[in-house]
């Protein structure tokens, strides 16, 4: 069995998975198949073009794409020559694309015809090198501000005949990417991963899926984007690992299920909200989705409801885990096959320490079940943000002699070291004296035929602290379920100090790029309704 972090480096790796399997599927993006060989020609010529046109060891390169062969190919690419991939989401407008480029000092991007505006526009106060476009050339007569940068062609780099290849020594430590944090608790911050951090939690991914499904037999399909770290741990995982992935065009329900009828699919992952929504889809039974074997949820709360859905309709569970781009993904996680008690975001992982303490004084608690703050500890732990000193200091502390990133998550242990998720500590809502988790209201609401998404946030309130308040999209043909229905519904499931007080009905919920619930947008909105009064 192959073993990552022996072999050293994600460009050693894929090496050697190509070595393995030459003539195998890698990718399949819009039924076109790419085999491991010809994947690793086209990362052979990005090598090659980027080296020979002065991008080396440890500059930064931002890939603003969707999800394309391509982007795998660059990302690669970069690896080989020891640069640092900066992958950002190619929905951001050209004000991200300033404070990214800014902050991780790029000078060169790829991106794609139907953003290049973007980048073009940003250019007027980031101004980058070289522009690389995947698709049409635009027409550069129509823009200023373009301070000199190159536009080049990626056909350029496919169509170039390489005589050498770039020889770069690159280190187990060295900083393979700089992942952005989604923001949903401020600015966007850079987490340097190196090498080995990114190896490790791979291979960690990898075995928990092994008793299902053996390495370089699984098909997986691309369920979260590639910019973010789950959609990294368990896509490019799947890759490196001699698996095939299917890389989708666009997030489109319909052309996901054909997609995992077509080419039997075993692997699907994404967060909570994507699988209940492939549960409600009014189409979902004109396709067969027995392939699937393993499917993985993380990113926010799993409600023990869609859980039980998903097991009647497809019998198999959804295995929930507990990451952050932080720690390289995961920090608890269940290997397929073994039981384990519903609601769980399983056990520490192999390479991981956890640690559950008071938020506010550090203490440890021992106490089995008694929630804490989650901090995490590895021997090859990413230490501190990019360019961020202060918050750095703030989420980065040393606790004997070790340094512990503090998640920010309030969790509970039970006696057999599986871990539950709480809430956010950020999250939970001060009413009353009382401390309540508003992920706990929000999975009894959940149970209402009527909701099909949920959101609850704490209100200031002079009186009670914070009053509770949920915003509800109804089911369709469920929407004449009144506010009084809802409370009534919590109060006879819910201690009284746990039911909100105010429920708001709306079309949708704002969710960030991997389609998390963006709670901090609502809550803030709700203080600046108080603040305009």
């Amino acid at each position: 069995m192959t073993n990552f972090r022996e072999i050293g480096t994600i460009n050693k790796v894929f090496q050697d998975v190509v070595n393995r399997y030459p003539e195998k599927t890698a990718l399949i993006f819009n039924d076109q198949k790419y085999t491991f060989s010809e994947l690793h020609k086209m990362v052979e010529k990005v090598a090659a073009y980027l080296y020979g046109n002065g991008i080396s060891k440890e500059d930064r390169v931002i890939i603003y794409l969707p999800h394309l062969a391509q982007w795998i190919a660059i990302w690669l690419g970069l690896q080989k020559i020891g640069a640092i991939a900066v992958p950002v989401t190619h929905f951001y407008g050209f004000e991200e694309l300033v404070y990214i480029g800014n902050d991780s000092d790029v000078e060169t991007i790829f991106c794609s015809d139907r953003n290049v505006e973007q980048v073009i526009a940003a250019s007027e106060k980031k101004p980058f090198k070289k522009i690389i476009v995947i698709g049409e050339m635009p027409d550069t007569k129509k823009f200023s501000g373009l301070s000199g940068a190159e536009i080049v062609s990626f056909n350029k780099i496919l169509q170039q005949d390489i005589s050498s290849l770039p020889s770069v020594e690159v280190g187990r430590k060295d900083i393979a990417e700089i992942l952005y944090t989604g923001g949903t608790t401020g600015t966007p911050k850079g987490v340097p991963i190196t090498n080995i951090n990114f190896l490790e939690a791979i291979e960690v991914k990898r075995n928990e899926i092994e008793p299902l499904i053996p390495k370089g037999e699984g098909v997986a399909v691309q369920g979260a984007p590639l910019n973010h770290i789950m959609g990294q741990e368990l896509g490019l995982c799947s890759l490196l690992s001699g698996d095939t992935l299917i890389l989708l065009p666009r997030m489109d329900l319909e052309i996901l299920f054909s997609q995992i009828e077509k080419h039997k699919a075993s692997v699907l992952f994404g967060t909570p909200t994507f699988c209940r929504m492939i549960l409600e889809h009014d189409k979902l039974d004109n396709f067969n989705l027995k392939s699937l074997k393993y499917v993985f949820t993380a990113g926010e709360a799993l409600p023990p409801e869609v859980s039980r859905k998903w097991y009647k309709k497809f019998n198999i569970p959804i295995f929930h885990g507990l990451g952050t781009t932080e720690t390289c993904g995961g920090i608890a996680g269940t290997n397929a096959g073994e039981p384990f008690p519903e609601g769980t975001v399983g056990k520490e992982v192999p390479t991981k320490k956890v640690m559950l303490v008071n938020p506010e004084t550090l203490e440890p608690i021992s106490v089995a079940n008694e929630p804490g703050e989650l901090l995490v500890h590895s021997e090859n732990m990413v230490t501190g943000y990019w360019n961020k000193p202060e918050e750095t200091a703030r989420h980065f502390i040393n606790l004997d002699g070790k340094i512990w990133y503090k998640t920010g998550d309030i969790v509970r242990m039970d006696e057999d070291g599986w871990i539950f998720f709480v809430d956010r500590s950020v999250d939970m809502i001060k009413h009353k004296g009382y401390r309540v988790a508003a992920t706990k209201v929000e999975a009894v609401l959940y149970k209402h035929d009527a909701v099909f998404e949920c959101c609850v946030v704490g209100v200031p309130d002079d009186k009670v602290g914070e009053r509770i308040k949920a915003f509800i999209v109804p089911q369709k043909g469920k929407e004449g379920v009144s506010a009084d229905d809802l409370i009534k519904w919590c109060s006879e499931r819910l201690s009284s100090y746990e039911v909100p007080s105010d429920i708001e009905f709306t079309n949708d919920l704002p969710k960030s790029a991997v389609g998390k619930i963006l709670r901090r947008k609502l809550r803030d909105q709700e203080r600046q309704k108080l603040e305009n009064k």
